[in-house]
């Protein structure tokens, strides 16, 4: 099992989940963040942190969500192969992300 970081974040990127996670399984987008499956260890910390909601166990995933799941593992992936490096360290929010927030409704 692993952790997905859905739609949710895109327009956000809110980054405090990246403080909270005990490994580096963090990848960074343009315009959200993304967890890589196989270095998640589902200890949920980063679930409770992110102010949209954005994060959910794969098991508790809505199914509105469901293509996050591939997105989440292929996009990482590309990220990792290309050099990028995990995301360990908390960064301001797009300026997109008081307005986002709002408009999901927290």
């Amino acid at each position: 099992m692993a952790h997905v970081v859905t739609e949710k974040c895109n327009g956000c990127k809110f980054t405090d989940c990246v403080e909270v996670c005990p490994v580096a399984c963090f990848y960074e987008l343009e315009t959200q963040v993304i967890i890589h499956p196989d270095e998640c260890i589902d200890c949920m910390a980063c679930v409770e942190v992110c102010p949209v909601h954005a994060i959910y166990a794969d098991m508790d995933l809505p199914p509105e969500f469901t293509k996050d799941t591939e997105f989440n593992a292929v996009k990482a992936q590309e990220v990792k192969d290309s050099g990028g490096e995990a995301i360990t360290v908390r960064k301001d929010p797009l300026p997109t992300a008081a307005e986002r927030k709002a408009a999901l409704g927290y």
